[in-house]
């Protein structure tokens, strides 16, 4: 039986969890997501906690057994913190601003790229260089932060482009003359 997908997750107070056929809702403090799950999964809520449980022994119930409980913790995690990601933009020039749901981005191209920000996700631009973006689906927080790091993703020889805050780049040498 999968180690992960048998744990019982904690159920913090101000949550609300309902289970409606194949489809689970959880409502916190900070918003609300779902998740549709898979055929042959199952889940209950009992004594403030939520059980995850699988019809059967197939592979592919087993596979999805583990993620559907991981799933549903970062939900309950996100409804009640939320998530945050931090991204530096460095290289001489380089900025980032904010118009509404619109960010312009310059990073040595010709012509400044813009992205559309995606409902759900709050981006904070400060001293045109730090880009904060924080959500409640921790999914979508990434794959926002992946794009964003996309446009200019950093150089390795001489460190410019856009990278997560803490990030650490091996800084490779560049050709030497004799």
């Amino acid at each position: 039986m999968s180690r992960i997908g048998r744990k019982p997750i904690p159920v913090p107070t101000g949550v609300d969890i309902k289970v409606a056929g194949d489809v689970v809702s959880i409502k916190g403090p900070m918003g609300k997501l779902d998740w549709k799950l898979t055929e042959g999964m199952s889940v209950g809520v009992n004594d403030g906690q939520v059980v995850v449980t699988r019809s059967g022994d197939a592979r592919q119930l087993r596979a999805m057994h583990g993620l559907v409980r991981a799933e549903l913790s970062n939900m309950i995690q996100g409804v009640t913190k939320g998530y945050e990601k931090a991204m530096e933009i460095s290289g001489v020039g380089y900025k980032a601003q904010l118009q509404g749901r619109e960010m312009s981005i310059n990073v040595g191209y010709i012509h400044p790229v813009t992205y559309t920000v995606p409902q759900g996700i709050d981006v904070k631009v400060d001293k045109q260089t730090l880009i904060s973006i924080r959500g409640v689906d921790k999914r979508l927080v990434g794959q926002v932060a992946a794009n964003i790091r996309s446009i200019k993703p950093p150089d390795v020889y001489k460190q410019k482009g856009i990278r997560y805050a803490g990030e650490v780049l091996r800084k490779k040498a560049g050709k030497t003359g004799k």
